[in-house]
């Protein structure tokens, strides 16, 4: 067996350099561990849980939902004979520019706005407002970006509270909001007197800036610190939004909007491809989501190619 002696192990004992080395390696670890411990401690993660002060404000078409609210509203209104195929026509043609372009063109949403007004003018809201409910289960429920609902979330589970902010009647953003558990929404205002539409708005539609006032206006009676608060759109057209929070995002971006986002190092995530965020700091459960998403509309436009 002695010429096995060499696979036996020697012992020897420690050096002085293999001491300095051991002592050396210790220390390295230990200053990485620190400096580790420092970088979480500088970029805590976002939602912030329990932030009472912060809030998140998301945009509804083409952000939360695929395609345009006002537009499957107006599907479900045609299927009750609120008004005639010509008008459904119109509803299409203005839903297929907003879908190819990526943009919202502000006459062909002013016509939509004042379509719907035509359509509801002599309705009682009680009656809108719970035939939205059913509207909702029909056309809009399969339409909801999961990626873009799994960032909502996060905020609601930081005990946050998450807004949506949209240039739609504010009955079908409120219908919508209290289906995804979100806290409420803000959107334009219909005029009515005793509970029946007059088909006017109240003021102008909430679009652009008036957003953005919007916004300011609800935080400042929540005590909500802009600067702590997130914002999510994927117009151009909501930068006035974006600009006013401490966390703008860039969901599903038009091209003016992700070409400013870039610029200014906003976070950017985009649905419609799948593609990863352009920065960390995304739950990881939007990134699923963002797969999910992208199935979805794969199989809605196969459906309707069928």
């Amino acid at each position: 067996m002695a010429a096995l002696g060499w696979l036996t192990p020697r012992r020897r004992s420690a050096t002085a350099r293999s001491v300095l080395a051991g002592e050396a390696s210790a220390e390295a670890a230990r200053k990485s561990s620190q400096e580790t411990t420092e970088v979480s401690d500088k970029e805590p993660e976002f939602p912030v849980l329990g932030d009472e002060k912060a809030a998140a404000f998301f945009d509804l078409d083409n952000t939360v939902m695929q395609g345009a609210a006002l537009f499957h509203f107006g599907r479900g209104l045609y299927k009750r004979k609120f008004f005639e195929t010509r008008d459904l026509a119109r509803f299409a043609w203005q839903q297929a520019w907003f879908r190819l372009a990526g943009v919202e063109d502000p006459e062909h949403m002013q016509d939509a706005r004042d379509s719907a007004l035509s359509i509801v003018k002599g309705h009682r809201v009680s009656e809108l407002m719970s035939i939205g409910e059913e509207i909702y289960d029909e056309y809009m429920a399969e339409r909801i970006w999961p990626g873009t609902r799994a960032l909502a979330q996060a905020h609601l589970d930081a005990g946050q509270r998450v807004w949506l902010v949209t240039a739609a009647p504010v009955e079908i953003a409120q219908v919508i909001a209290r289906r995804l558990g979100l806290t409420g929404a803000l959107g334009t205002v219909a005029e009515s007197v005793d509970g029946v539409y007059t088909g006017k708005l109240v003021g102008e539609p909430l679009h652009g800036p008036a957003k953005a006032e919007a916004v300011r206006a609800l935080a400042a009676a929540e005590g909500l610190d802009l600067a702590r608060c997130a914002a999510y759109s994927d117009s151009h057209n909501d930068i006035p939004m974006l600009s006013l929070v401490g966390h703008p995002y860039a969901i599903n971006p038009d091209t003016k909007l992700r070409k400013h986002a870039r610029k200014l190092d906003w976070r950017l995530r985009d649905y419609r491809t799948g593609r990863k965020a352009a920065k960390v700091g995304i739950p990881a459960a939007a990134g699923v989501g963002a797969v999910a998403g992208g199935t979805a509309a794969a199989i809605a436009l196969h459906r309707r190619r069928r």
